[in-house]
């Protein structure tokens, strides 16, 4: 029998799409539908934190908000206005016990029994509460104190940082007034034991024995729990005394003019070791000893208002989806040694397992034969943005580029306006460059991608460093000295960051400068800082005495030479990019013409003569005609293939001056 088309049927035959374009549409609604479900994950973004929950808004509020206000209260110990942030935070907090667990770090095979903990990363840090127990986030305030600690004051010596720090984790709030000055408990191998009950029984070590900790111990658990309780005690005294100005002036003659430690003390708080040591001991004794906890009623302990109420910081929220909730969560777990390869093993299934969105893309290229324009269609890429992101920083931070790289394509496929994509990007080459001792491909296109990370958070200290290292490789070294000592005012502490500031001094020939830089870092508790410093310092002695360059082909100083290679491509393989970051023949006449990076609008493709192209570009300036002999060939940013029928687009072109407005491109991204 004839087959009849159903009533009103306006399909010819050949446009009716076949099964497996019907099969996917049918999938694409089903996905579709299964996403509309509710998600029990939210985010809530406060002034300076980033919370992420499935307890709720209200708790979610109440977590962020406390984290404003001691935030608020450390900023009141340092007597600063405003305390800077140099790395982003994310706050992940559990409704449920059991996710938490499976996250925690393990020690000695168990998950550690605290509801909080924090994790630093050279892009991001995360907090972990377990909201099932009460004031989680107690939990968490020493080691949130000591990252703040190290984003806004100069380096110092252990014992502040872990008094400051101990006196820090004292603080209570409730009812919006906050309590702060108690003594700590001391987790010990045989039990716990109060720092009173510590300071009351055993013998204080002096003065200049307990300021003469190492600084590179700051931050890491005491190993005796009794110079813990000393340096707490100092610090109280220090803070309730109102001693902070003399202490800075204690540390600027102790770690700037390397005084011995007594005749520092003595001139920073005009009195001997022995007597400061005798007013700690008797302030001690007049407001804790005698009890094996802090009094109640101790004067010692301040209450205060809190700073910032529910109504004076302002909060937005929004759903997360599962799928972005589970690749926070891997993602969180492969900065967690023993969780990693559980972590790696969920990133790279949502990463590969098509979302509802891919499944329309199928659709529309399934249907693209019925008019659907090419350079509409949305990426090959697939899975989830996250996914893929968090794979390319843990691939960054193994070495593995090539696999990185294609992550950060994948990624920045699904979310272009991700910026943390464009920050992984620049991370990359720039240690790749590390690794390989080459130059910084895509020099131009880094400057530009950092320059919009920085306009997206201000205050990423390593982004500022960055964006030093690429212009002093560029050979603008005022603007490199502008964004390494930004970098320097985020995180002060960072040795690194000085040793770059060292590098640029050098580049423009101010030898007092880095000299005298070089000569601090020599004394290092770093030996890679220390390496870096004494390289660095003997080669800028070599180019100051002979007026040549220093070898700049030593393994122990990476290579920051001005870019002649084009834009690095995403999809290009490690051979590519292995050829692309060799030097070329000096001899080749190509190789004295000049590149040059211009951004500006697509007017035109000119493909009369394939595969030649012939782009007109107007730069604002002029307008440019560049040709290029293979336009299949074309190394290609924000794009997968070329088009001759493109035509104002945004644009950025690397070229090689031919003379005039001619030139031959090198690499083209569009935007």
């Amino acid at each position: 029998m004839k087959a009849v088309s159903p009533p009103g049927s306006m399909l010819r035959r050949d446009s009716i799409p076949s099964r497996a374009a019907l099969l996917t549409l049918i999938l694409s609604l089903t996905l579709i539908a299964r996403a509309a479900e509710p998600t029990p994950w939210l985010e809530i973004d406060s002034a300076h934190f980033i919370v992420v929950t499935d307890a709720g808004l209200n708790k979610g509020r109440e977590v962020a908000l406390h984290f404003e206000q001691m935030r608020a209260i450390f900023a009141n110990l340092l007597t600063k206005d405003r305390l800077n942030q140099s790395i982003p935070l994310t706050i992940l907090a559990f409704a449920d016990d059991k996710p938490y667990y499976q996250l925690a770090p393990l020690r000695q095979g168990q998950p550690i029994d605290v509801p909080g903990f924090l994790l630093t990363g050279d892009d991001q840090d995360f907090i972990v509460l377990n909201l099932t127990e009460p004031e989680p986030w107690r939990a968490v305030a020493h080691d949130f104190g000591l990252m703040l600690l190290n984003y806004n004051y100069p380096t110092a010596q252990r014992w502040f940082d872990e008094g400051l720090t101990q006196y820090f984790s004292s603080l209570r709030i409730q009812n919006r007034q906050a309590e702060i000055g108690g003594a700590p408990l001391q987790t010990a191998k045989s039990g716990s034991s109060s720092f009173v009950e510590l300071l009351n029984t055993q013998t204080w070590q002096p003065l200049p024995e307990l300021f003469a900790a190492k600084t590179s111990d700051a931050g890491q658990p005491a190993a005796n729990p009794l110079y813990s309780a000393e340096s707490w005690i100092v610090m109280h005294y220090l803070l309730h005394e109102k001693k902070l100005p003399e202490t800075g002036t204690y540390f600027g003659l102790a770690l700037n003019q390397r005084l011995p430690i007594e005749d520092a003390i003595k001139q920073a708080y005009g009195m001997p070791s022995t007597q400061l040591q005798q007013a700690v001991q008797d302030y001690f004794k007049k407001n804790f000893a005698g009890a094996q906890t802090a009094p109640e009623t101790s004067p010692a302990i301040e209450r205060f208002p809190v700073p910032v109420g529910p109504d004076d910081s302002v909060m937005n929220s929004k759903s997360v989806s599962v799928a972005d909730a589970r690749a926070l969560y891997a993602g969180v777990q492969v900065r967690v040694p023993e969780r990693r390869e559980l972590g790696l093993k969920t990133l790279q299934e949502l990463a590969t397992t098509p979302t509802e969105a891919d499944k329309k893309s199928d659709a529309k290229r399934v249907s693209k034969r019925m008019g659907e324009d090419q350079e509409q269609l949305p990426s090959n890429a697939i899975g989830n943005a996250l996914a893929h992101r968090f794979l390319a920083w843990d691939f960054i931070q193994h070495g593995n580029f090539e696999d990185a790289f294609k992550e950060i394509g994948d990624a920045a496929s699904l979310n272009q306006r991700d910026m943390w994509v464009r920050y992984y990007l620049c991370v990359a080459k720039y240690r790749m460059a590390q690794v390989k001792h080459t130059d910084i491909l895509g020099l131009a296109n880094m400057m530009i991608d950092l320059r919009s990370v920085l306009e997206w958070y201000p205050e990423m200290a390593n982004a500022y460093d960055l964006l030093g290292v690429a212009r002093n490789a560029g050979g603008s070294t005022p603007a490199a000295l502008q964004s390494e000592r930004a970098a320097i005012s985020l995180s002060p502490r960072d040795e690194l960051y000085r040793f770059h500031l060292a590098q640029i001094y050098v580049a423009s020939k101010k030898w007092e400068a880095a000299g005298t830089l070089l000569e601090r870092l020599k004394n290092s508790s770093d030996p890679h800082i220390v390496q870096l410093a004494s390289d660095l310092l003997s080669q800028a002695g070599v180019e100051r005495k002979y007026g040549i360059p220093a070898d700049s082909s030593a393994k122990a100083q990476p290579a920051f030479q001005p870019q002649k290679s084009p834009f690095d491509v995403l999809e290009e393989d490690e051979a590519k990019r292995e050829a692309a970051a060799t030097t070329p023949n000096p001899a080749s006449p190509d190789s004295r013409r000049a590149t040059k990076f211009v951004r500006g609008r697509l007017v035109s493709v000119d493909c009369s003569k394939p595969p030649v192209a012939v782009l007109t570009v107007n730069s604002g300036s002029g307008v440019l005609r560049l040709r290029t002999p293979d336009y299949r060939a074309i190394l290609l940013i924000g794009a997968d293939d070329f088009s001759c029928g493109w035509r104002d687009r945004e644009v950025t072109v690397n070229y090689k001056v031919s003379g005039g407005s001619d030139g031959d491109l090198i690499s083209l991204e569009v935007r």
